[in-house]
């Protein structure tokens, strides 16, 4: 275990850019070349990203199989990770350049003490339309009305079955009940949207597929499946993933109603639902049917890296190049190299598992 973690930490100092060489690297080009003609968050492709997702803790109170290795993992210091100035000012910063949405992800946001305030200060940032937040909703109930008095637009929550035995066996927590109540309270809770978000795994889970499209008769709930994917330490395996047209296929025999809804742009879920239903459903298919030509999402990690692709390990810490004092004008050429350097796609599910990337629990969800 203690190998594996030090390897982790390995892997992760050597995919990280050195920010002073990037700087010098851009000087030197802008005094042969000029200044880049390109918006610091279009890329090459001219994918413009105006979605920034900030993981806000390393910490979870549960231990989901596809998130977190079994054996754990090696979380940062408290100092090292990013603080709520240092995730205010960056977000600002990414405002400025045209990101009008911002998603907190984790670990588990709620384990953060002070989650209410960033929630606030986020929501009052010029061009900020959206906050939104994904949690796994153990936590919730407590914080529920202060998060949506403060701003939060948009909430959701991560349940991957309805049985409480095999909860159990895919969080090495219990929980399952408490879930499902703190659901019901956001529903009620009057923000625009809640989505419950299930990994669907074969062999697992996968039979309840038409149990959580039920949950969307009498309530406007959007349930949202997403194919299980690579990252280090979850044993991915292609034989343990259940794809996008083999849901559409169950759900369709027991719900002959189902529709197809029209894509909204930069959309990641693939949009469906059961006619006379009041909610809906959604489907990513990361593996599958991947959408990376509409990608417009850039992540910042708990201890301050930018990751312009979940799937790339190729980072750079603008938490460095903040505590040695690099001005706004700097960290802004700094996210636009990053930004420039991110691939059409990503490598393809078979390629992708037998890569080295953080475990997702460090990356954000």
């Amino acid at each position: 275990q203690q190998q594996q973690q030090q390897e982790q930490e390995q892997l992760q100092r050597s995919n990280v850019m050195d920010f002073a060489a990037v700087l010098r690297k851009l000087d030197a080009l802008e005094a042969t070349q000029g200044h880049p003609q390109r918006s610091p968050l279009t890329d090459t492709f001219g994918r413009r990203h105006t979605y920034l997702r900030i993981s806000v803790a390393e910490r979870c109170n549960l231990r989901c199989k596809y998130c977190m290795p079994e054996e754990g993992v090696e979380v940062s210091p408290k100092g090292a990770l990013l603080s709520t100035d240092e995730i205010v000012r960056l977000a600002r910063l990414f405002a400025a350049e045209g990101v009008t949405k911002i998603r907190l992800t984790g670990g588990e946001p709620l384990v953060r003490s002070d989650i209410v305030e960033l929630v606030e200060r986020l929501a009052s940032i010029p061009g900020i339309n959206t906050v939104a937040m994904t949690t796994n909703g153990i936590a919730l109930r407590p914080r529920l009305q202060a998060l949506r008095l403060a701003g939060l637009t948009h909430l959701n929550i991560s349940l991957d079955t309805l049985q409480e035995d095999r909860f159990l066996e895919i969080t090495r927590r219990a929980g399952s009940r408490k879930v499902r109540e703190n659901l019901e309270l956001a529903l009620a809770a009057g923000f625009q949207s809640v989505k419950l978000n299930c990994v669907v795994m074969n062999g697992l889970n996968h039979t309840e597929i038409p149990d959580f499209v039920e949950m969307t008769r009498s309530s406007p709930l959007d349930v949202r499946f997403i194919e299980y994917m690579p990252f280090d330490g979850n044993k991915w395996s292609e034989n343990k993933l259940y794809p996008y047209k083999r849901m559409i296929e169950d759900i369709r025999a027991k719900f002959p109603g189902l529709e197809k809804l029209p894509e909204e742009q930069n959309e990641t879920s693939k949009a469906w639902k059961v006619k006379g239903f009041q909610g809906q459903l959604g489907f990513i298919s990361s593996m599958s049917d991947h959408f990376c030509s509409t990608c417009n999402r850039v992540r910042l990690t708990a201890d301050g890296n930018l990751k312009v692709c979940l799937f790339g390990n190729s980072e750079i810490s603008l938490r460095d190049a903040m505590r040695e004092g690099v001005s706004d004008a700097q960290l802004t050429r700094l996210v636009g190299f990053a930004v420039g350097r991110k691939k059409k796609q990503h490598a393809g599910m078979s390629n992708l598992a037998a890569m080295k990337n953080r475990p997702m629990i460090l990356i954000g969800g």
